[in-house]
């Protein structure tokens, strides 16, 4: 059987570089490579998309609306940017959702690879949207700390070779209360409303702690993420927890895992990940597995 030829356009930012690394050990594709000084020649970026049978986007919105523009129906598209995660068109690529969401994973040729901080927050509140635990109508408010590799390479070189003191503490950004996930968060799990949502950036490289705190008896909601979660890369972690919870204890793994701690009347609900894994990197290779039909879990680590 020919081996699947696979194209990532932006290879050589955060995303598409990581992306790269892990696909050029895989012996069941043909990485597709565009030389460096062709990389921003748009005739020879056609070229190698009509070549492929799958095209992973790592560009800028606007740059990602015009790449697909430039690709045929039938070519499998993957796009890691925000443009088409809310697009009726594009299936959202988060196939631990449901079955049949996961099937149409399997089936689609456009897929919209979700954001970090939304992959977090989704995995959390849309199992309590789904089983009537959770008003559409709440009003949720959700921290999420994540390393500073989320912030792509110029706050990666910012840390590793210009840090100030200020940066070895944590920094809430995003506050005007408009994050770039909102939009996705609002619309995969049904909410009426925006959650009230504040980003943290840490001095450690990889790894994503997004919390949600509901007055609801702790042990019960643990038990509909048991229920929930028995597919894909999302598990859930025994009730309660033995210590503190570190942002980056899933750090190079491409799985997540649900927290759930608190008593009889609240209850903290944590999804503990790799920012670049389950939250941009894995995910991503996760739904080419699926679309190319490959076993969803091969070239992931967890």
């Amino acid at each position: 059987m020919q081996k699947p030829k696979i194209y990532v356009d932006g290879q050589a930012g955060t995303t598409g570089l990581e992306i790269v690394s892990r696909l050029s050990c895989r012996d069941d594709l043909e990485l597709l490579l565009i030389p460096d000084q062709d990389r921003h020649n748009d005739q020879i970026r056609k070229q190698f998309m009509d070549q492929a049978d799958l095209v992973f986007l790592c560009l800028p919105d606007q740059a990602s609306i015009q790449a697909v523009e430039w690709i045929d129906d039938d070519t499998k598209v993957i796009d890691a940017s925000t443009a088409h995660r809310t697009d009726p068109n594009w299936v959202y690529g988060f196939p631990e959702l449901s079955v049949e969401h996961k099937e149409k994973i399997i089936q689609a040729n456009r897929v919209a690879n979700p954001g970090c901080h939304a992959t977090g927050l989704i995995s959390i509140v849309a199992p309590l949207i789904q089983n009537g635990i959770l008003s559409s109508e709440a009003i949720l408010h959700c921290t999420s700390l994540t390393g500073y590799s989320g912030g792509g390479k110029k706050m990666i070189d910012q840390y590793e070779n210009h840090k100030t003191e200020a940066m070895e503490a944590p920094q809430i950004y995003g506050l005007d209360l408009h994050h770039k996930h909102l939009k996705e968060m609002q619309a995969v799990c049904g909410l009426k409303h925006a959650p009230l949502f504040s980003p943290i950036v840490d001095d450690y490289k990889r790894g994503m702690l997004t919390s949600v705190q509901l007055p609801f008896n702790a042990v019960e909601v643990h038990a509909v993420y048991q229920q929930f979660y028995k597919q894909g890369l999302v598990h859930v972690h025994p009730f309660g927890y033995p210590s503190n919870i570190n942002a980056n204890a899933f750090a190079h793994r491409d799985d997540l895992e649900i927290i759930v701690t608190g008593n009889e009347e609240q209850v903290l609900i944590c999804a503990l990940f790799d920012n670049l894994g389950k939250g941009a990197c894995g995910a991503a290779i996760q739904n080419m597995n699926l679309m190319l039909g490959i076993e969803e879990t091969k070239g992931l680590n967890f």
